[in-house]
């Protein structure tokens, strides 16, 4: 007997996934040792000598023939910031109120003139003095 045969496909060539499972750094610091309050040094060593902190660097002007000490970078830094902030903050806040500030002149204006008006007509219509 004769049984037909079903030609199938290939099968797909599904790759295969590896799948790593995540790591995390522990986070690791260095033990920080605090003497004693009693601590003293040993008897059979000497202290160190300590050596004299460096000039601080500075700028010879040789005209006046003056030292003129150079501050620090974090100094220097911090004084330009300030005076930029500074700087920028003024000119905004200057185009900002501008507008406002003519506006309200005006209106402060016209009401010192309406004032001006009503105190002259007062003047005007008071009664004469009783002498005349």
């Amino acid at each position: 007997m004769d049984i037909p045969r079903a030609t199938l496909p290939k099968a797909l060539d599904i790759p295969q996934i590896y799948f790593r499972p995540p790591t995390a750094d522990v986070p690791a610091y260095k033990p920080m040792i605090i003497p004693p309050a009693d601590l003293e040094r040993p008897e059979d060593t000497e202290a160190e000598e300590t050596s004299e902190q460096p000039e601080p660097p500075s700028l010879k002007i040789p005209v006046l023939d003056i030292q003129m000490p150079i501050p620090e970078t974090a100094v220097v830094v911090t004084a330009v910031t300030t005076a930029v902030v500074a700087v920028a903050t003024t000119s905004i806040t200057q185009t900002l109120f501008e507008p406002i500030k003519k506006k309200v002149q005006k209106q402060l204006q016209a009401k010192v003139n309406k004032w001006k008006e009503n105190r002259k007509k007062k003047k005007d219509s008071s009664p004469k003095s009783k002498t005349e």
